[in-house]
């Protein structure tokens, strides 16, 4: 039986566990219907072409057809979890509330209520750190028309707080009460899961006892899909089943799709999570470290080698005590990208050394269920990570057929681990990653652990 790891001095100070989980995602809002349709392997795609407004908005002239909606009750009739903002805000607030702040509010409600925490008993003790990779797009889109079309006067009062990317987490501790370190993170795609990595810290370093972390996006708009498209990013093809076209590590994967959601969790020093009542089994799991890096490099692309990747995994590695051989899972940022796909399992190879483990490294991208969440990835994937070390499970990556088979892929590369393909694995997780990259070149690892008194 593999021995516990002890905690290094780089890891010193108080234990951080997750005590609750709030998201809201392509799946379907909250926390049990996001979840169980990803064990089941269900996806959360759909094609631009349902949208009423899809020649009015100009969806029509773009070529990539499908992303991530959360869904709602325009969308379907059948489905758990759907989104109704009036189920959450009366008319006054969605004055104030953009709708990445919406996302972010709904998901820090259900991760506060699952961790049975009020911050307003004890406020400056609890933080807030939840960031945004793309600020309010269309309240910034239907701005810039008014004011062409009618003068400034017409432009909201709100406007501009509506649109802060700090504004998601101003708003949450505005509602729950945290007058801990306040903190918005803006690193692209990789926000979600710097937000929880500096949260992690502010606890590490005595700033707060919990923080309510996270990240979100409301991104689906005509403008930043038309840009992704000509920068060649996002996927192209798959209107007729957009389920299939999401495709990590894939042969056939030919671009990422956007999406939008939110996650948040609590995280608490262990200590006052139990002095307050936590009980041991409702824990979803440590944090043990977080690597950061970047990788000097180009404003979109990654290195080939993946060298930023290999030194942020290896950093919290590093941080934790632990070797390669002790991670179980990784949950992969791959997006589903040629080059991005590639650069991230380039690293895992040379970090995780197919021939000095017993077994295939266990890996997974939960983007062929759900897209690319920018700023709300690394979140809702660290969530993801929690909950498979809670329940012994890794989530499937969805259209996994050919993996390492695309013409400039070495396809000996994607033979030394199990990708997960299509169905969710049972197995023992004692340790994983979480890993979330960004353009301009930052690369984010955050290290689990299975949760032991």
């Amino acid at each position: 039986m593999r021995r516990t790891k002890e905690t290094t001095n780089m890891s010193a100070g108080p234990r951080v566990v997750v005590t609750g989980i709030g998201l809201v995602t392509p799946l379907g809002v909250g926390r049990a219907a996001t979840w169980s349709r990803l064990l089941r392997s269900e996806s959360g795609l759909m094609c631009t072409k349902q949208f009423e407004d899809y020649e009015l908005m100009g969806w029509n002239k773009i070529p990539s057809k499908v992303v991530g909606k959360v869904p709602n009750k325009s969308f379907s009739k059948t489905l758990t979890g759907l989104w109704d903002e009036s189920d959450h805000f009366d008319r006054s607030d969605l004055k104030k509330y953009s709708l990445f702040s919406q996302y972010a509010l709904v998901a820090a409600r259900e991760a506060l209520r699952d961790a049975d925490l009020d911050p307003r008993t004890n406020p400056e003790a609890v933080g807030t750190a939840i960031g945004s990779g793309i600020v309010a797009v269309e309240d910034v889109y239907q701005a810039s028309v008014d004011f062409n079309n009618k003068g400034y006067k017409k432009i909201s009062p709100f406007f501009v707080p509506r649109i802060l990317s700090n504004m998601p987490a101003g708003n949450v501790s505005i509602e729950c009460g945290t007058k801990g370190p306040l903190h918005a993170v803006s690193t692209a795609c990789a926000t979600g899961n710097n937000a929880i990595g500096d949260a992690f810290n502010f606890i590490k370093m005595g700033y707060a006892k919990a923080m309510v972390a996270g990240g979100t996006e409301a991104a689906i708009h005509p403008v930043p899909l038309g840009g992704f498209a000509r920068a060649k990013s996002v996927v192209t093809g798959h209107e007729d089943d957009p389920s299939k076209a999401s495709r990590p590590f894939d042969g056939d994967r030919n671009g990422f799709v956007l999406g939008e959601g939110s996650g948040v969790l609590i995280l608490e020093d262990l200590d006052s999570a139990l002095a307050r009542g936590v009980k041991p089994e409702n824990i979803y799991g440590e944090i043990l470290s977080y690597g950061l890096t970047g990788d000097s490099w180009h404003i979109t692309a990654p290195r080939e080698d993946g060298d930023g990747a290999y030194r942020a995994m290896s950093m919290a590695l590093a941080r934790s005590g632990l070797t390669p051989n002790d991670i179980d899972y990784v949950n992969a940022h791959a997006t589903s990208t040629l080059i991005g796909d590639r650069a991230e399992n380039n690293a895992m190879c040379s970090l995780f050394q197919r021939e000095s483990r017993a077994e295939p490294l266990t890996v997974s991208s939960t983007k062929g269920a759900i897209g690319h969440l920018l700023g709300a990835a690394g979140a809702v994937e660290a969530a993801f990570t929690a909950l498979a070390i809670k329940n012994q499970i890794a989530p499937p990556t969805l259209n996994l057929e050919n993996p390492g088979k695309h013409i400039e892929d070495d396809e000996t590369k994607f033979t030394s681990m199990d990708y997960v393909p299509n169905k969710a694995k049972e197995m023992k997780i004692e340790y994983a990653l979480n890993n979330s990259f960004g353009f301009g070149g930052i690369n984010s690892s955050v290290c689990f652990k299975r949760f032991q008194i």
